[in-house]
């Protein structure tokens, strides 16, 4: 199952909790292809802004779900003109690549993202986690906001991924 937007598409193959010393990693693989609308837009200096939006929840039979944690990550794509990079920043730290694929793999790979504390769960619990990346609209310039309105080009989201992690292995 993955959802689309025209030539675009982003789909959430698989999702995984890890444990790392007093914390659980979020480890996930995305499967991300960009229209030509959309590789010209980034080629043209346009800055794409993703958002992978992490929740852990425990599911109550007869009332709402305890929400555990909520965890949103931004990662922005762009490309540098003058050095003819693409730029992916994420947590404050920029990567450089020469290719769009080459920028496309690295955001297509969500490794390490610090979720929740081992704390905040108990042992024996039961658990549901979500996922989902899109691409953020807010963030676009506003030009491009009103030349994109209504587009289906332009509303990039994978499907909600959800699971039930494995804690306490």
């Amino acid at each position: 199952m993955s959802a689309s937007a025209g030539n675009s598409s982003m789909n959430i193959r698989s999702a995984e909790l890890v444990a790392q010393d007093d914390a659980y990693m979020l480890n996930a693989d995305v499967d991300i292809k960009f229209s030509n609308e959309i590789e010209q837009a980034i080629v043209k200096g346009f800055e794409l802004n993703f958002l992978v939006e992490f929740q852990l929840f425990s599911p109550r039979k007869y009332w709402f779900d305890d929400e555990i944690s909520t965890v949103t990550r931004e990662i922005t794509l762009s490309y540098h003109a003058l050095s003819r990079q693409y730029l992916l920043v994420q947590d404050g730290q920029q990567k450089t690549f020469v290719t769009l694929d080459e920028a496309t793999d690295e955001l297509s790979d969500i490794n390490n993202l610090k979720v929740l504390k081992k704390s905040a769960v108990e042992k024996g619990g039961t658990y549901k986690a979500v996922l989902l990346m899109r691409l953020d609209h807010k963030k676009l310039p506003k030009a491009l906001q009103l030349d994109t309105a209504g587009l289906d080009e332009w509303k990039i989201s994978s499907q909600r991924f959800e699971w039930t992690p494995n804690l306490f292995k």
